[in-house]
């Protein structure tokens, strides 16, 4: 898989967005598309536009068509070529809480000063500082950044930045593992980080790098291809200013013992030499608790993308690590053998990429 976004010049036979959904979901970002030419999502059927139907029970994924949005993203090599096959018009789109990111949206648009207690919601601007110069999202995240003697995410050269038509700025960072991030629209009177800087995470998608509208394309910025982990200091504002959201997770029952057993077989066992997967393992094992709400998917593809260095290693055939994850992941969610097989195999995919060292894990 290329290390920089895919092109059609490099794929003559491969439309570019059924490239850049390849490469997307090849990264473990679940991929839904966009409509032609627009940054929104492609339009769904007549019945799902009746009122009162939700995503939920939607007829629409069963049947290999999108429907609603992020809800609709996927890892399916199948349904995406099927999906951009035969739509190549359509964009790509990709559902940020599943695929563990956090985006940092700056905008640059030409917009009266809001109060200064909402330059930097929290952060009081006392009325003897000029605010003259100040005049889109690029200053307040720097005004932000400075604040807390650090580099504006603008500026941050160590992770994926996709510059948009309208002259902003997408920043791509990685979601720590426990935290579940919440959206925000930097220019609304909610939750926001700073004045016209949006967050992208759970409950939300972001245009992907690669992908053109009528107003232009999205363009990396310089040669990384790979989000950082969010910086910590980045983190704490987000904490400090709503967007760190108490997942709704029901009542806990026990993980089922055949569960636990499955990571014990699987390597997780102290003298085991596989104990390098079984931390993965045991968070797979653990969404048994909770029917909804753990993070399952995002769980089930860092286990996965660890088997796939280990494969890559040999240290597991492929067979095994797939029957690992697979017994696992069923035993965490029942019956779903269409939502974890996707999973297991993009992220054996990515990790196989990366040779895994046991030395540097044990």
């Amino acid at each position: 898989m290329p290390s920089s976004v895919p092109s059609s010049v490099s794929e003559p036979s491969v439309p570019q967005s059924l490239a850049t959904a390849r490469w997307c979901a090849g990264r473990g970002w679940p991929v839904h598309p966009l409509a032609p030419g627009r940054k929104t999502p492609a339009g769904n059927c007549e019945s799902c536009r009746a009122p009162g139907h939700t995503h939920q029970g939607c007829g629409c994924l069963p049947a290999g068509r999108w429907c609603h949005g992020f809800h609709a993203a996927t890892l399916d090599p199948d349904r995406i070529g099927q999906w951009w096959g035969s739509s190549p018009g359509h964009g790509v789109g990709v559902a940020c809480g599943p695929a563990g990111l956090v985006i940092i949206d700056i905008d640059a648009h030409q917009q009266q000063l809001p109060g200064r207690d909402r330059l930097l919601p929290g952060i009081s601007i006392s009325a003897d500082v000029d605010l003259a110069g100040l005049a889109n999202g690029f200053h307040t995240l720097a005004v932000l950044a400075a604040l807390r003697g650090t580099t504006s995410p603008a500026n941050d050269t160590t992770t994926l930045r996709v510059r948009t038509p309208s002259g902003g700025l997408h920043v791509w960072y990685r979601a720590h593992r426990s935290h579940h991030w919440r959206c925000s629209t930097g220019s609304g009177p909610g939750r926001a980080l700073a004045w016209q800087v949006d967050v992208r995470a759970h409950g939300g998608y972001i245009v992907a790098p690669g992908t053109t509208t009528r107003a232009g394309a999205y363009t990396p910025v310089d040669e990384v291809r790979e989000p950082a982990l969010l910086p910590d200091w980045l983190a704490r504002e987000l904490e400090r200013t709503g967007h760190l959201a108490t997942a709704h997770v029901p009542a806990p029952r026990p993980v089922p013992p055949r569960a636990r057993q499955a990571v014990i077989a699987a390597g997780g066992g102290r003298q085991s030499p596989l104990r390098a997967l079984s931390k993965g393992l045991a968070e797979v094992a653990g969404c048994a608790a909770a029917p909804e709400g753990a993070a399952f998917s995002e769980k089930l593809n860092r286990a996965a993308y660890t088997a796939g260095g280990l494969v890559a290693a040999g240290h597991l055939t492929q067979n095994e690590a797939e029957n690992i994850l697979r017994e696992v992941a069923e035993q965490a969610r029942p019956g779903q053998e269409r939502r974890y097989t996707p999973i297991i195999r993009s992220g054996l995919n990515a990790g196989s990429l990366r040779p895994l060292s046991l030395r540097s894990r044990l």
